[in-house]
C-alpha cells in the first residue's frame, strides 16, 4: 500500500479542491469518499431502494450495479455504464448520502472499496469527513479543513447556483447529523493539523498543506 495524505472537514471547506490540487502537485492518486456515500444514495433512488433498510443499503454497496472510478480531475460514479458524476452532487443527494452513511453496515460494506484506493496507488490523498479518523487512520499526514459557515456557504451556493439562505440551512443540517451520528462522526482526527481557510486563498491553502506533507515524507525518509 502506498502513503497516504487524509484532508478531512465539512462541505465547502475546500477540501476536495485543495486535496486534488495536492495529488497533482505530488504526482499521487486522488480520491474522494464521499461520492461512495453520494453514489450509493444516487443508487438507492434509482433502484427504489428504501433508505430507512440497512441491510438492503448494505446489499446495494456491493452489487456490481454501481461503481467508483478514480481519476486525476474526478471521483466518477457510475450507474450502469452510465456516468452520475455531476448528478451525485445534487444537494438532495448529499442529504441522503449524509443521512445513510449513519447505518454501520453500511459504513462497513463501503469501507473495503475506500481503502482499495490505496492499495492501486503509489501515494493517495483521499478527502472526505472520516478518511483520517476510520478509512486511513495510519495515514502519514493528516489535515482537518474548516470555515466560517457563511464563507462556506456563500462557496457551496456559488458552485451549485444556490441561494446562499437554503445552502446554509442544508449545511447546519448536514453537519449536525455528520457530527452527531454513532458510526463514524466527523471530526478533527487525532494528530491532524487544523487549517481554517476563511481568511486564505486557494493557493495560499495548498502551499501549506503541500510543505507539511514534504517535511514529512523528508522527515520518514531519514
Amino acid at each position: 500500500m502506498g502513503q497516504v495524505v487524509t484532508i478531512d472537514g465539512p462541505a465547502a471547506s475546500g477540501k476536495t479542491s485543495v486535496s486534488r490540487e495536492l495529488a497533482h502537485r505530488l504526482g499521487w492518486s486522488w480520491v474522494s469518499t464521499g461520492a461512495f456515500y453520494r453514489g450509493l444514495g444516487f443508487a438507492a433512488l434509482s433502484t427504489g431502494t428504501v433508505l430507512d433498510d440497512e441491510n438492503s443499503l448494505a446489499k446495494l454497496a456491493t452489487s456490481e450495479q454501481w461503481r467508483v472510478d478514480m481519476t486525476s480531475d474526478k471521483t466518477r460514479v457510475f450507474l450502469g455504464n452510465k456516468d452520475v458524476t455531476e448528478q451525485i452532487l445534487q444537494e438532495h443527494v448529499g442529504s441522503i448520502a449524509s443521512k445513510i452513511s449513519h447505518f454501520p453496515k453500511v459504513r462497513e460494506a463501503l469501507l473495503v472499496a475506500q481503502r482499495d484506493c490505496a492499495h492501486k496507488s503509489k501515494g493517495l490523498v483521499a478527502e472526505g469527513r472520516d478518511c483520517g479518523t476510520v478509512v486511513f487512520p495510519e495515514a502519514l499526514v493528516k489535515f482537518y479543513l474548516t470555515a466560517r459557515q457563511e464563507d462556506r456557504a456563500e462557496r457551496r451556493a456559488k458552485d451549485l447556483g444556490l441561494s446562499v439562505e437554503e445552502t446554509v440551512k442544508a449545511q447546519v443540517q448536514r453537519d449536525q447529523q455528520d457530527s452527531s451520528r454513532k458510526a463514524a462522526p466527523m471530526k478533527v482526527p487525532e494528530n491532524a493539523m487544523v487549517v481554517d481557510t476563511t481568511e486564505l486563498n486557494f493557493q495560499q491553502v495548498v502551499d501549506l498543506v503541500e510543505q507539511h506533507v514534504r517535511k514529512n515524507l523528508q522527515k520518514k525518509k531519514n
